[in-house]
């Protein structure tokens, strides 16, 4: 079994890190935990480039940090997964299209990222990625 575990900082991505290191353990799955730095069309016509460089580069770390956070949580599990950071503007077609390339079976997103306002609603991104995704999704809610 191949697992891909979206991760960006959320509550509910940690709660999907969670999930997706129990099934790890209970099924012996390889596991890629894949983090998207997010690229936003057209805000170089909004602010200066001093200040998308200055955006770009708190994102990127950003990333990095959640990244680290979740591939140091399937250490600890006794899972050693592979770790990838990727730029892209589209964060659920760059989810759908790796899960695709390496085939996996299972992604495991959180309902809600970072910049998610609704209390109640299941995410744009997650909603795109549950209607195309290749294989089965696993949803996760922290609270």
């Amino acid at each position: 079994m191949k697992i891909l575990v979206a991760i960006d900082g959320s509550k509910d991505a940690g709660k999907g890190a969670e999930l997706a290191l129990d099934i790890a353990k209970a099924q012996g799955a390889e596991v890629l935990l894949l983090a998207i730095i997010p690229v936003y069309p057209g805000i170089d016509l909004e602010i200066t480039a001093r200040a998308r460089d200055s955006l770009n580069n708190k994102l990127s770390a950003q990333a990095e940090l959640a990244l680290a956070k979740a591939k140091n949580l399937f250490q600890a599990g006794g899972i050693t997964p592979k770790a990838l950071m990727v730029g892209s503007g589209a964060i659920a077609d760059e989810i759908v299209t790796m899960a695709e390339q390496e085939k996996m079976d299972l992604i495991v997103i959180g309902s809600r990222g970072l910049g998610a306002t609704g209390r109640f609603s299941l995410g744009g991104t997650a909603m795109k990625i549950i209607s195309q995704a290749p294989c089965s999704v696993l949803v996760a809610k922290a609270e």
